[in-house]
């Protein structure tokens, strides 16, 4: 399928779909509603130079597209569940496999006590919990510092139990909380998987879980929002490792993963000015033919932006994301950092139709196992140090 058509197909979509998506599909059961909700997205993506996000993006590609539909019911009075289905083409990864993205019962005992269990979408930062749905974002792509869309399957949800609540506080809004223990999600199908490869590293089974938290304070003064969250958590990987120069050798990976985040956003009027700071820490061993390979890796990562919504019609905004794979080394080497500057306007076309225009002028492509956007497969003669990446993306929901 050639450019042109592709172009066209989607011009048709955007005409088409809208009108398509008004269909109301909630319904009564038992006198409780069940509620339907869908969204979907397309995208296109041109850069001048590197290959971006598994995509071929050099030549101009349509490959980012994704879909969801959840479905939610109010039990009674304190208990509901729902679940979500969630499928994606993100150049390479995905591959429209569709995915149990969560499910989850849910009771709310007090409003400042509550449990849920099943598979539940991680309470971590501003964005983690909600990064799926395209429209409820100015950006296209989120700042990939902190919200990488190749590693979104890591860190989306968890399969276990969290408590959470809120607390009034007397003239300077709420104080929210959450808690949660759980394994942890895979997907063969994501970056990490296809990142690794590049490596040598081919992996048959991964488990990992994690304990973790979230604490935030929402209008403390109006319109200001402060909170952290943390995780960590033991995860192993046993495989091969595959190498031109050498047998394949059987290969066990060991590690400790933990995750610091501080975050803050304020909104006065159509002004939202937001950003967050992470810190990751991964230490462990590879172990080959019976060899530990200990390895220490401290990737730090955060953002500042700021949007504004002049009109219904209209919003513009800017973002500075920056992440650094190892935090001891240079930073100066395109290797050891990734900065985005980020610049998009996003047209709210109806109620439920979205379309965003976006450029991002990249310095930097991080080591081979940064897994945020650059891999050497994908640029085989090389990465050069600097991207100018366009991103046109439509949304839909209903």
């Amino acid at each position: 399928m050639n450019l042109r058509f592709q172009a066209a197909a989607l011009a048709g979509a955007a005409l088409v779909l809208p009108a398509a998506l008004r269909a109301q599909f909630n319904f009564p059961i038992e006198g409780r509603e069940v509620q339907i909700h869908s969204f979907i997205s397309q995208g296109f993506a041109y850069s001048d130079e590197n290959n971006y996000l598994t995509m071929k993006t050099s030549q101009g590609s349509f490959a980012m597209t994704d879909a969801g539909v959840s479905v939610s019911m109010r039990i009674t009075d304190n208990f509901h569940a729902g679940a979500q289905v969630y499928d994606r083409c993100l150049g390479k990864l995905g591959d429209f496999h569709p995915s149990l993205d969560w499910a989850f019962g849910d009771y709310q005992f007090k409003r400042w006590l509550g449990v849920r269990a099943g598979k539940v979408k991680t309470v971590l930062g501003l964005y983690n919990d909600s990064q799926d749905v395209e429209s409820l974002h100015t950006w296209a792509i989120l700042p990939q510092s902190t919200y990488p869309l190749d590693l979104r399957a890591s860190t989306i949800a968890h399969t276990g139990a969290d408590v959470y609540g809120t607390f009034a506080v007397k003239n300077h809004g709420d104080i929210s909380y959450t808690g949660y223990v759980g394994s942890r999600s895979e997907d063969k199908f994501d970056g990490y998987e296809y990142g690794v490869t590049s490596l040598g590293l081919y992996y048959k089974s991964e488990s990992g879980r994690y304990a973790g938290g979230d604490l935030r304070w929402n209008n403390l003064v109006p319109g200001l929002l402060i909170g952290s969250s943390f995780l960590s958590g033991p995860a192993s990987g046993a495989g091969n490792f595959v190498s031109p120069y050498s047998p394949i050798l059987p290969v066990q990976t060991k590690l400790t993963y933990q995750l610091a985040a501080y975050y803050v956003e304020y909104r006065f009027r159509g002004l939202t000015i937001d950003g967050e700071y992470r810190r990751e820490v991964l230490n462990g061993a590879e172990l080959l033919t019976g060899a530990s390979i200990p390895y220490l890796l401290d990737q730090r990562g955060w953002y500042a932006s700021a949007s504004y919504r002049i009109s219904r019609l209209l919003e513009v905004g800017t973002y500075h994301s920056r992440f650094y794979p190892l935090w001891d080394q240079n930073h100066g080497d395109p290797e050891h950092h990734i900065f985005d500057q980020t610049v998009t306007a996003r047209l709210n076309l109806t109620r439920h139709w979205d379309l965003k225009i976006e450029g991002h002028f990249i310095d930097g492509y991080g080591l081979l196992y940064s897994l945020r956007g650059f891999y050497p497969q994908d640029n085989p003669h090389g990465l050069k140090p600097r991207t100018n990446l366009l991103v046109v993306r439509t949304g839909w929901t209903f």
